[in-house]
């Protein structure tokens, strides 16, 4: 019978001991948030797949940030040769750059703050945060929440998983999901290092407007013109059509401008991006904010929205269209021919 009664108790130990080990919710988040408060900085690598165009498209991130407001992302595609951009917080503002073409963005910004990032640590905590109805299950290896996005475009992407690591509560991967729960963007990190040393210059926009943050010469391009393609916007908005299109010369290029007439009619201006010299380098500054085009970054002030990608740069113009219309055509600008 002793024996008997320790077995009940052993029993009922390893019982309790299983309860205790099963973080809930509330812990989970809890914990998310000390560790944000606890560290230094970190270095991350990801890849993002967007599936909002015509084709899937990968890209690489490199992701540095420092305590309190320093972040450095470095994006560029996996899957062709074109100029990287980087996204720069230090303490004069927000940038926008293109090394390998001297240009630069600034703004007067609360990025990343203001909208959900889905390779930023510390926006996906806030987000899973702020969402008091987030879903969260637990899982052999993972934590994983389910959480209303903050993005411009929440419309078209209004939910997200995000998937924490059991080890050491670092993000693993994120799915951003449209309305019918498909993944359209889906994060995967590769590496996530805590409280990592940082140069003095990590975060000047001088450093990395440099070559040296590249690997490449920041001229790089300027003798390989890339081929002209003319593209459309594969989605419409307010049953706008192509109404006229003007092709114009211009000294080391070709500008063309798309009318499009409708319920809400824009202005596409398409045209081929030079570099220019990096003592001609001057920031344009926008008072308007950074917007996430998916495939890159553009800036966005009133009624114009002004992206550069692939060696073209493009501006989107219209009194007619909501800021969130505006990114959305922009998204879309990926097609060769009329939809």
């Amino acid at each position: 019978m002793k024996k008997l009664a320790w077995l009940w108790i052993l029993a009922s130990l390893v019982l309790v001991l299983s309860a205790c080990g099963e973080k809930s919710k509330e812990d989970v988040v809890s914990a998310l948030e000390k560790k944000l408060e606890q560290m230094n900085g970190y270095k991350a690598k990801a890849t993002m797949t967007l599936k909002t165009g015509q084709d899937p498209q990968k890209y690489n991130i490199d992701v540095w940030h420092k305590k309190k407001d320093y972040y450095r992302v470095l994006l560029n595609n996996a899957q062709e040769k074109q100029e990287s951009q980087i996204i720069l917080r230090n303490e004069e503002g927000v940038f926008v750059l293109t090394p390998a073409l001297n240009k630069s963005f600034k703004f007067q910004s609360e990025w990343p703050r203001n909208s959900s990032q889905p390779y930023l640590y510390g926006s996906l905590v806030m987000d899973v945060k702020k969402d008091k109805d987030a879903k969260f299950t637990s899982e052999e290896d993972y934590y994983v929440f389910e959480t209303k996005t903050n993005y411009q475009n929440s419309k078209n992407l209004p939910t997200q998983e995000i998937y924490f690591s059991k080890k050491d509560l670092t993000p693993v991967m994120v799915k951003v999901m449209d309305q019918e729960r498909n993944p359209l963007v889906e994060v995967n990190f590769s590496s996530f290092e805590l409280n990592p040393q940082f140069s003095d210059d990590a975060f000047t926009t001088e450093k990395n407007m440099s070559s040296g943050v590249l690997g490449v010469p920041v001229m790089a391009q300027e003798d390989q013109p890339k081929p002209f393609t003319v593209l459309y916007p594969q989605s419409s908005i307010g049953n706008a059509e192509l109404e006229a299109k003007k092709e114009v010369d211009l000294e080391n290029g070709k500008r063309v401008i798309m009318t499009f007439k409708g319920d809400k009619s824009y202005t596409l201006i398409q045209e081929s991006l030079s570099a220019v010299p990096a003592s001609a380098t001057v920031p344009v500054e926008v008072s308007g904010e950074p917007v996430n085009l998916g495939y890159t970054m553009g800036a966005w002030s009133n009624s114009t929205l002004e992206w550069s990608h692939n060696g073209m740069n493009f501006y989107l113009a219209s009194d007619q269209l909501t800021k969130e219309e505006m990114i959305h055509i922009a998204q879309s600008v990926q097609g060769t021919a009329v939809k």
